[in-house]
């Protein structure tokens, strides 16, 4: 199995802060968020990892490279001239899956000790095209799933969009997922997309799961009224 994490945000709601680094160097609890992700993910034994880089991308590769050369071969996708958004850049870095069945997929703005051994265990027992991290918490955005856990639809509830059909289970997306490498063959999108409008678009062709998680602490760093909730938390539980 390969990872892959999404760094190639600007981060814009971080502004100031990341007018002058990523958000994916952002400290939280003396480390930066990219280390609380690449330590979890290395430490259920993925060792090959790559990260998509737009937003500073040199200030990511060095201070990867130097912390963490010892730890696991990481390979970076570099998205020079637009953002690729999620889905986009997966299949520019479909190539380095080539020898995989299985990718985890981590976004870097967000922080979770989930337990990817069993995430992963759940994954394979199941043998789904793609596993869902998902909980209970307030969203907007909510998936929809059916009796069999099997995602039927999505929707906004601040303006009332729907895609799919109703399920019985509404869950929000955690932001980390599991796919069969398999699965590339059936994308229908190109250039810049978001890699949950793909699954939409495949929900009723390919066996896309929900994974319920609401036991573990999760944190999405992506406004600064969230990295300080998320900094208030690491640092009380370093005290």
């Amino acid at each position: 199995m390969k990872a892959m994490i999404f760094a190639a945000g600007i981060g814009s709601r971080l502004a100031p802060l990341t007018d002058k680094y990523p958000k994916a160097l952002v400290e939280i609890g003396g480390k930066t968020a990219i280390a609380h992700v690449l330590d979890h993910i290395i430490a259920v034994g993925i060792k090959n990892i790559i990260i998509n880089l737009h937003h500073f991308p040199d200030k990511i590769k060095q201070y990867v490279d130097e912390n963490y050369h010892q730890k696991a071969c990481i390979s970076y996708s570099f998205e020079d001239k637009e953002l690729l958004e999620t889905g986009g850049g997966l299949l520019k870095a479909k190539n380095f899956f080539s020898d995989t069945d299985n990718i985890l997929l981590h976004n870097a703005d967000i922080l979770s000790n989930i337990n990817l051994e069993d995430f992963i265990k759940y994954h394979q027992n199941r043998m789904a095209d793609v596993s869902l991290a998902v909980r209970d918490r307030s969203s907007s955005r909510k998936l929809h799933f059916n009796k069999e856990n099997r995602l039927v639809g999505w929707e906004n509830t601040k303006n009332g969009e729907f895609i799919g059909q109703k399920g019985i289970r509404r869950f929000a997306f955690s932001g980390i997922h599991l796919i069969q490498t398999r699965i590339f063959k059936e994308f229908n999108k190109t250039g810049a997309f978001s890699i949950i409008n793909q699954y939409l678009d495949l929900m009723h062709k390919i066996d896309i799961q929900a994974y319920v998680d609401n036991d573990s602490y999760w944190f999405d760093i992506g406004s600064k009224e969230k990295l300080e909730k998320t900094r208030a938390f690491f640092n009380s539980s370093l005290q």
